[in-house]
């Protein structure tokens, strides 16, 4: 297993050649979203101006989450970004939206932009004035969880907002990072666990603090944080990029179609996400309902559900399924600006092109490769890092393959680690099994990552089979000895010493 990365050291080039693959696959293959100019969707429900008089509506509140960090990571704090814009034109105030990202984006020195932040190749700036509610180091699960359910005493810095609702008011949480099967990620660990969250949200559902909910999910296998576990009556309606066992996709990267402004080296946003808030964006929300984006947000993440070249995910939906005859403004406000813009029957498809989420980096990196001046200093530097990125990868998939062969025998190991349960049924039975595995594996064997997160379904099997812990310890402690078990550090993708 150490001779593999040894390969890639000793020989850049066949490096770089491993990495234009996936670069050149998604500039020549990617998902082309329908070419047409426009389609039409019959209407399945009756057009109504509006569902609810104003004066019975209750307040709205938002809560906006970018669970990661670094410039690599640009579109999802894009995403929340632009996210918080249109919430803001849709008629919520600043005190009703609570926003949590990184805020390393604007002001870093990759940035072309100084400042400013674009979710659209042709974008506007969607960072000014979006307020700086829980950054840096307060971007936590903790946090998140105290702000959901409204206890200031439970937080830590920040601003100190929090969704402080009464029994008439909805709630729209919009989630957007890296995942894995059964979480999502943070910038600071831990990770959001998926039964955690649920737990948080039958707590908020018990206090009565909420008519009802939509929580949109953007990340990789973001089904699996409901599958299964999620109940339908708590008034919660959710939809997700991706089902239980699929990627989730960036979009308006280098090379693409449509191509972010030549200076850009990193993906502006996220396929699904860029879906519902372009939707949102070009139509009444008055007249357009949940269900009516759903549908919309379901073909267009899906390349018209052709999934051609294995590119786009499955959207899903989980929860509370009546929400979705309702109108969005009730969620996302009405921007007044859109007052004579028709429903949702009429849509305009978009050219766009995806990259799988977990290789956005290595794109990322690939290109800054390129544009630096051959021989300099920092190209030689940037090359380590791509270096390091692809040894980490592979430590980390060779040693959860060895792990599956010294528990379960060398023909039985990868299946065993790779099952997948059938539809509704969770991924886990013991979720307190699943966090203590994965922290047996990362004392051993080092940092998941944002990356490794992908083998979170490995861990789950090991518990679902009920392999002792002791005997895990073992199998991680000889998978990894000898093996780089020094502590990966995602802000500055290098190891410690």
């Amino acid at each position: 297993m150490a001779d593999r990365p040894s390969l890639f050291l000793k020989n850049p080039t066949l490096l770089l050649l491993l990495l234009l693959l996936p670069a050149a696959a998604v500039t020549s293959g990617a998902t082309r979203l329908n070419s047409l100019e426009s389609v039409i969707q019959m209407p399945t429900e009756k057009d109504e101006p509006e569902a609810v008089d104003d004066q019975e509506l209750g307040t709205r509140w938002a809560v906006l989450v970018a669970g990661s960090s670094g410039f690599d990571n640009y579109r999802h704090q894009a995403d929340v970004c632009h996210a918080y814009q249109l919430l803001r034109k849709g008629g919520l105030t600043e005190e009703n939206i609570v926003v949590f990202m990184y805020d390393d984006i604007a002001n870093n020195g990759l940035n072309p932009r100084q400042g400013v932040i674009i979710n659209h190749p042709q974008g506007d700036d969607v960072y000014a004035g979006v307020p700086k509610d829980y950054t840096g180091e307060h971007v936590t699960t903790a946090n998140l969880y105290a702000v959901l359910l409204g206890e200031k005493s439970a937080l830590s810095g920040g601003s100190g907002k929090v969704v402080d609702s009464k029994p008439n008011d909805r709630i729209f949480l919009y989630y957007t990072d890296h995942g894995g099967p059964g979480v999502l990620g943070m910038p600071n660990l831990p990770y959001l666990y998926a039964m955690d969250f649920i737990d948080v949200l039958k707590k908020k559902h018990a206090s009565g603090g909420y008519k009802e909910m939509v929580i949109y999910v953007e990340a990789c296998e973001s089904g699996s944080i409901f599958e299964g576990i999620m109940p339908k009556d708590l008034n919660i309606y959710v939809t997700t990029a991706s089902n239980a066992q699929e990627n989730s996709w960036g979009t308006y990267c280098p090379g693409m179609e449509p191509s972010p402004p030549p200076e850009f080296i990193t993906c502006l946003g996220d396929l699904y996400s860029i879906a519902w808030m372009e939707d949102s964006e070009t139509h009444n929300l008055k007249r357009e309902t949940v269900n009516q984006q759903y549908e919309v947000v379901k073909d267009r993440t899906s390349n018209f559900n052709t999934f051609n070249m294995g590119f786009g995910s499955h959207v899903m939906e989980y929860g509370t399924t009546d929400i979705k005859a309702e109108k969005l403004y009730l969620y996302q406000g009405f921007d007044p600006a859109s007052v004579n813009l028709p429903p949702n029957y009429f849509r305009t498809s978009t050219h766009m092109e995806a990259v799988n989420q977990r290789d956005a980096d290595l794109l990322f990196l690939w290109h800054m490769y390129k544009n630096l001046e051959d021989g300099s200093e920092k190209k030689m530097e940037t090359l380590k890092l791509i270096t390091e990125t692809v040894r980490h990868r592979i430590h980390l998939d060779s040693s959860i393959d060895l792990i599956g062969k010294l528990l379960y025998g060398a023909t039985k190991g990868s299946a065993a680690l790779n099952h997948v349960r059938a539809p509704g049924l969770p991924l886990v039975d013991d979720w307190e099994c699943l966090k203590h595995t994965v922290r047996v594996f990362e004392t051993q064997c080092g940092s998941l990552t944002q990356y490794g997160m992908k083998h979170m379904r490995a861990f789950a099997n090991i518990c679902n089979s009920g392999v002792s812990q002791a005997l895990v310890e073992e199998a991680c402690m000889a998978a990894c000895t000898g093996l780089e078990t020094r502590q990966w550090h995602p802000s500055n993708r290098g190891y410690s010493a």
